[in-house]
Parts: C-alpha cells; sequence; structure tokens
C-alpha cells in the first residue's frame, strides 16, 4: 500500500496553510514563501490536507512522514476485531450426547466472540413437518448453550431446513 502525497514542487496550490513540524502554526503563504521556509529549515513541505480550503502542508522530513503514516495504518490494523461466522448443523433426530457436544462448541465460538449460524437439516419428508415442531426442535440446542447470547437473525426457513444465527450480548 503505496501513501500518495505531494511533496515540495509536485504542490499546486497557488498558497497553503503552514505548520511546522513541532506544531506551530506559520499561517497562510504563499507556496514560493512556504517551500522557501521548508529549504532553510532543511525539511519538506508535505501536503497533508489538499482538500482543506486553503490546502493545510506541513514542514518535516518525507521519510519521517511516511513511517508515521504506516505506523498509524499498522496500529489501526492491529486495533480490528474480525468475527467469523461459524456453522453448526443439526438433524431432527440429532441425539442429546450429539446436541451436548455441538452447543458446548458453540459456546466456545460465542466466547470467542464469533456469530454461529445453526442449520436444522432436514431430509425428506421431514420439510414438510409443522413449523412450530421444526422451532422446537431447534430450540433444544439453544437451550443448551451456556454462553449468554442473542438472536442476531430470526429463524429462516430456506429450501434446506430452519436456520438461525445467534451472537454474544
Amino acid at each position: 500500500m503505496a501513501i500518495r502525497v505531494k511533496i515540495n514542487h509536485q504542490i499546486k496550490a497557488s498558497e497553503m496553510r503552514v505548520i511546522t513540524a513541532d506544531g506551530e502554526n506559520l499561517g497562510v503563504l504563499p507556496i514560493a514563501k512556504a517551500l522557501e521556509e521548508a529549504r532553510n529549515r532543511g525539511f519538506d513541505l508535505i501536503e497533508i490536507s489538499p482538500n482543506a480550503t486553503p490546502p493545510v502542508g506541513k514542514i518535516m522530513d518525507y521519510g519521517k512522514y511516511l513511517y508515521d503514516e504506516k505506523k498509524k495504518v499498522k496500529s489501526a490494523k492491529t486495533h480490528t476485531v474480525t468475527t467469523e461466522l461459524k456453522t453448526v448443523q443439526v438433524k431432527i433426530g440429532t441425539g442429546e450426547h450429539d446436541l451436548n457436544l455441538k452447543a458446548k462448541r458453540v459456546s466456545e465460538w460465542l466466547g470467542e466472540g464469533n456469530r454461529v449460524k445453526i442449520d436444522l437439516f432436514l431430509v425428506g419428508r421431514s420439510k414438510y413437518m409443522d413449523l412450530n415442531f421444526l422451532k422446537e426442535r431447534l430450540e433444544r440446542i439453544l437451550k443448551l448453550i451456556t454462553v449468554d447470547y442473542k438472536i442476531a437473525q430470526e429463524v429462516i426457513k430456506g429450501p434446506k431446513g430452519l436456520t438461525i444465527v445467534v451472537e454474544k450480548k
């Protein structure tokens, strides 16, 4: 990822608000005066905010500026939290022991901060059973989950069965 910034003679604005590396505001200067000021201090004139009126420029070392920007981007990436959508599939005839194991896995995933999609997989004639009965079968696994959760997506009837999405409170 390259950071595109105009420096020194690449800047096309006629005047610019100039700030030093220490944060001292030099005010709005014509571009020639701003470039001369940067040269006198031994640094570059970097266009920080090109969309401002007038544009904002900073007098500082260009390499240090790039380093600081990359550091900000890296810091922002490390502070983001990604959540995955995990899936558990159960059938109408899934036994209690298997349901306990699947509920334990769902609890672990919710504890890690992931969202979990629980599918009640229906085959054959079971697709045409009473909807309330099918929802009751789906509730069996929800009752076994040990972590506090909330329903992120209500029960949806699809071509292969019922689906519900839960996430940690």
